[in-house]
């Protein structure tokens, strides 16, 4: 994830991270993404269980749990292990978590284990009661998900009716006094609504909007020919841009995010170079501390098997099981060839991203997306829009 606020408008600096020794234990959730540590977020999928069929769901969820889920003391002790391993964040995540009746006891018991929990969802569930709990559990953050407005989002998601009942769950955290997100996924087929998005999160006063882009994997590998072409995500990252910077100018109080493309780092650098070189040196900075893609790094994900992947797009692929080994023993064995090119990506990495001069802050972009359209996990992301003059080939 890319903060488009933190850099474009300078509410992030590098003497904020370096004050808090960049250790993941003592920075704010906030500064994460800059932590020299690089202790892995886990997104975990608690359930496959799911009340939506949205068309680009990584993990093909749907409205059954799968047999062979962790069990609550299955998932008790995963976060014990976790939190042995200083996992700094832990995202609830699904299918739908708010489907696993057991949510509220594991989540509370990370809380209680110093971990910082997140939410995502897609907000059909949280009535105010629901909300209540969240906010009793310990959650910091609820990011729920709506791609597009009114009747798109229904499509793309499923379910008639499934737009309003998103933004009354949102609605519903916000009265309980919930860090709430909104999360978009950007394609041909939503593209065109980004505006209204934005429209909305300034509407109804939502703290943080997370633009994704599209990752071809689960259901979402169906989609491939709906993603957008280059010039078409150079637009949308524009327009982005440009919204964040008049929430700014506002005095508006919004946390915007890009996700899935790690070209828009250096795209942003690029684009703040061009009008203040003295600001770009210390974007680049920032971005040269945070590093680019760090699936399998300092991102990771546990399935509701208990399989663990680099991240929530690679669940073809485990590196072992936490019912098997601890975790730590699983995130740190590099005999798994994919795991030991991952963390040493430069030798590994063909094409024009091993040739691109800004590799430091991109770290190569998506694996998994090269491998769908390729085959080969080491070559070029597809995706990468940046022309090779932009990247010094």
């Amino acid at each position: 994830m890319l903060g488009v606020t933190k850099l474009l408008c300078s509410t992030a600096s590098v003497s904020d991270s370096l004050e808090n020794g960049r250790e993941s234990s003592r920075l704010p959730a906030r500064l994460l993404q800059f932590s020299s540590d690089k202790r892995p977020v886990i997104v975990w999928n608690i359930t496959n269980r799911c009340n939506l069929h949205c068309l680009h769901c990584y993990s093909s969820s749907a409205d059954k749990a799968l047999p062979g889920e962790l069990s609550t003391e299955e998932g008790l002790r995963l976060i014990d292990d976790l939190s042995d391993y200083r996992v700094p964040v832990i995202i609830f995540s699904g299918g739908d978590p708010l489907m696993r009746e057991d949510l509220f006891v594991l989540a509370n018991h990370a809380y209680k284990k110093g971990i910082r929990c997140a939410l995502s969802t897609n907000g059909l569930l949280i009535e105010k009661e629901t909300a209540k709990k969240i906010m009793d559990t310990g959650f910091s953050y609820v990011g729920v998900s709506l791609d597009g407005i009114g009747e798109i989002n229904d499509r793309f998601r499923g379910m008639k009716g499934a737009f309003e009942k998103g933004l009354s769950g949102i609605r519903r955290c916000q009265e309980e006094g919930l860090t709430v997100g909104l999360r978009c996924n950007v394609n041909k087929r939503t593209k065109d609504y980004i505006p209204d998005i934005f429209d909305l999160i300034e509407k109804e006063g939502v703290d943080r909007g997370y633009i994704s882009h599209l990752v071809y994997s689960g259901r979402g590998s169906k989609l491939r020919n709906d993603d957008l072409d280059h010039d078409e995500a150079r637009g949308i990252v524009d327009y982005i841009f440009s919204r964040t910077e008049e929430f700014y100018r506002k005095g508006l109080k919004k946390e915007i995010i890009i996700g899935n493309n790690d070209a828009d780092g250096v795209y942003l650098y690029l684009k703040v170079k061009e009008r203040d070189p003295a600001q770009a040196r210390k974007v680049y900075e920032l971005l040269t501390l945070r590093g680019g893609n760090s699936s399998g790094v300092a991102l990771g994900n546990i399935d509701s098997l208990g399989n663990v992947h680099a991240d929530q797009f690679w669940y073809h692929y485990s590196f072992g099981n936490v019912k098997n080994r601890s975790f730590g023993k699983i995130w740190e064995d590099t005999s798994d060839p994919l795991m030991a090119g991952l963390r040493n990506r430069k030798e590994m990495l063909k094409g024009r991203c091993a040739e691109c001069n800004f590799l430091d802050i991109c770290g190569g972009n998506y694996r998994v997306r090269a491998e769908s359209v390729y085959g080969d996990v080491w070559a070029p992301d597809p995706a990468c829009y940046l022309s090779d003059e932009e990247i010094g080939i």
